[in-house]
């Protein structure tokens, strides 16, 4: 018989195991950003997600009909120096652009990870938060302010 040792490194690095798989996904999406709006988009899309790099990252395909339909793509990888995840995100609406990442970890079944990015032109700051990972309905947002957060 064997011992297994599972250091904190090599749990962080499952973090996003609840992901993987196929999903069908129900998304809301406010109509303007930035604006004060209060209008929301309704629609629904296809998840299919895997890992990479044994575990390291892993990667997401998202599809929509949504808005004359596009593709989207999450690429997440782990950095056992800081125990931080960067999260990346590119789509066929802007053909090889590839958004500057948002960083953060999980405490529990919430995970918080922030960046910087531009909007029209402006700084932004870019909020994406993971909640109820261990429930069968997953929940992420995204949001994005204007005046440092």
């Amino acid at each position: 018989m064997g011992t297994t040792v599972t250091t904190e490194s090599a749990v962080r690095e499952r973090d996003f195991d609840f992901w993987m798989g196929s999903w069908k996904v129900r998304n809301r999406r406010l109509r303007k950003r930035l604006a004060s709006s209060q209008d929301w988009d309704v629609f629904e899309s296809t998840v299919v997600a895997r890992q990479l790099l044994d575990g390291m990252g892993n990667e997401d395909e998202f599809r929509t009909d949504h808005d004359g339909g596009f593709i989207g793509m999450s690429f997440r990888f782990f950095d056992p120096a800081t125990r931080q995840w960067s999260i990346y995100w590119a789509d066929s609406r802007r053909p090889g652009l590839l958004d500057p990442p948002v960083v953060g970890s999980f405490t529990g079944d919430t995970g918080v990870f922030e960046g910087d990015d531009t909007f029209k032109g402006r700084p932004i700051r870019v909020r994406f938060i993971w909640s109820r990972v261990t429930t069968p309905n997953p929940r992420w947002e995204q949001a994005f302010s204007d005046d440092g957060g």
